[in-house]
Parts: structure tokens; sequence; C-alpha cells
């Protein structure tokens, strides 16, 4: 299946998901994490890792970008670029997986390493089985 993003929306994403990590905050784990989230009407969200001492408060990059989308009345998204400092192509943890979840089960994921490379999947390929709004209603 071919993403719905066109090349040029594919490199915004890259550029902004990269440029988010460099915001992170961890100086715990130094797992830095930068994510880039596309609304369905073409808006962007950054996001990045906060770490804190008391290691349950910290947050994930991916649901940081989703709480400012979140935040501004946004409920419909596209895709969401994911880097790490590993290159190894790493996807998001099953916490975010559930997260992005709840806002649709077709999200493209792209996972980017520092060359720009990239992965892509579907959220619903990545959590199968998934709890969701749908299995809240009556």
């Amino acid at each position: 299946m071919a993403s719905a993003l066109s090349d040029k929306q594919i490199d915004e994403l890259i550029d902004l998901c990269l440029a988010a990590r460099e915001h992170s905050y961890s100086p715990y784990s130094k797992f830095r994490v930068g994510a880039a989230l596309r609304t369905v009407d073409g808006k962007t969200y950054q996001g990045c890792n906060v770490e804190n001492a008391s290691y349950g408060g910290a947050i994930c990059a991916e649901r940081t970008a989703f709480v400012k989308a979140v935040s501004e009345g946004h409920r419909r998204f596209v895709a969401i670029a994911v880097a790490t400092d590993y290159n190894q192509f790493s996807t998001p943890c099953g916490i975010c997986r559930q997260f992005m979840n709840e806002f649709g089960k077709n999200l493209e994921v792209f996972f980017v390493n520092d060359d720009r490379t990239y992965k892509r999947a579907i959220l619903a390929d990545l959590l199968p089985y998934a709890f969701g709004p749908d299995d809240m209603e009556n």
C-alpha cells in the first residue's frame, strides 16, 4: 500500500522529527526521540521525549506531539514520523501505540534514521487486536 503523503510531505515530516529530537530532555536514559505528527488538514505538530526523575512522570515524543495537536482541537491524523539516536528504525513503544490508536488505526508511522532513510507501517499492523474507542460503545 502506497503512502497517502507525497514525497515532499514525507520529507517535511522527516525534517521536523529530526529537529524535534534535538529538544529532547533525556538526562537519565540518554535516549533522545523526536516526533512530527500531521493532521488531516495538513498542520504538523512536533514532540520530543521529556524525562522526569520520577520515571513514571516521563512522556514520549509521540504522545507529546499528539497532546499538543489535541489541545489545539485536532482529532484526525494522517501520519507521524519518529526518530531516535539509535538508527535502527526504532518503533513507538507500547503505550504510544495504544495512545495513537485512540485516534485511528490507519495512521501511517514512519521510523526515521539519521541518514533520512525510513520504514513505514500502518498503526493497525503495529498493534493488532487493539483495544480502542469502538470497544467502548454499548
